[in-house]
């Protein structure tokens, strides 16, 4: 999270007075990494708006890990397992009849197979709870595809976070990082993030069971009001309208905002 980031306005007068137009006809794949508290709100979400637009959309639902009795406090699931394969079947007859493509992939991402899971033209919306992950898909994305939008969302725990810090749960932000054609449109995740480009944490897979299991508790409101800013911003990006790179709320607050980075100030 950026300490001290000054809150602001997003869009000009004339921006706001535009119609949201969304293109869905370009869209043609988006993956969902991290289907826990925020990802599990944000997939049925999509699957609601993608199944009713009529177009030929593929979601991919990515996530290594488990669903568990003690994750019913704040996640919505209808059996333990797999945390993709149950969001999958548990959303699969509300895309029956439409043109939205549906499918689960059980895999934690990895350096090894972040080639095959995350390619170009991916809109890739990532909800994950830990920094060693987002800059591992941070950096395949501003170093090894030329088209991507990524969509990054995460929120505090309730207690010490990585650094030792106390948090008191309500604070969240999302980062959005697009490319085309090779060229950044928008800082990496890491630029003006050192908790992402120097993680203090660990990949899940390089985890041991019993530090997996001593996850920092998260408030179910917060994890709500972190998936809505994704999916804000990823409504408007389909409608060429998203014009901040970063948003950041609290809950406690009564807080949601665009935050101005230094590359738009120099």
């Amino acid at each position: 999270m950026v300490v001290g980031a000054r809150i602001v306005s997003g869009a000009t007068p004339s921006a706001r007075s535009r119609p949201l137009v969304p293109h869905l006809d370009d869209l043609r794949s988006v993956k969902l990494i991290g289907l826990g508290g925020v990802g599990g709100i944000v997939a049925r979400y999509l699957v609601v708006y993608l199944g009713a637009a009529g177009q030929p959309v593929r979601l991919v639902l990515i996530d290594g890990d488990d669903f568990e009795a003690r994750n019913a406090e704040r996640m919505l699931f209808s059996r333990c397992g797999n945390k993709a394969a149950v969001v999958r079947d548990d959303l699969m007859e509300l895309v029956e009849y439409s043109s939205l493509t549906l499918s689960a992939i059980e895999e934690y991402v990895t350096s090894e197979n972040l080639d095959r899971l995350i390619v170009d033209d991916d809109v890739v919306l990532h909800a994950v709870d830990n920094h060693a992950t987002r800059k591992l898909v941070g950096d395949h994305c501003s170093e090894r595809l030329a088209n991507v939008c990524l969509i990054s969302g995460g929120n505090d725990g309730v207690g010490e976070d990585a650094s030792g810090r106390q948090q008191r749960g309500t604070y969240g932000n999302v980062q959005i990082y697009s490319r085309r054609g090779g060229r950044d449109q928008t800082p990496p995740i890491a630029a003006f993030h050192p908790e992402i480009a120097t993680p203090r944490d660990a990949l899940p897979t390089d985890l041991s069971c019993a530090e997996a299991l001593a996850s920092v508790p998260q408030i179910l409101f917060t994890n709500l009001a972190t998936a809505s800013a994704m999916l804000n911003a990823f409504f408007l990006h389909v409608c060429r309208s998203l014009d901040y790179p970063e948003l950041c709320f609290d809950v406690a607050d009564g807080l949601m905002r665009p935050v101005q980075l230094p590359w738009q100030t120099a």
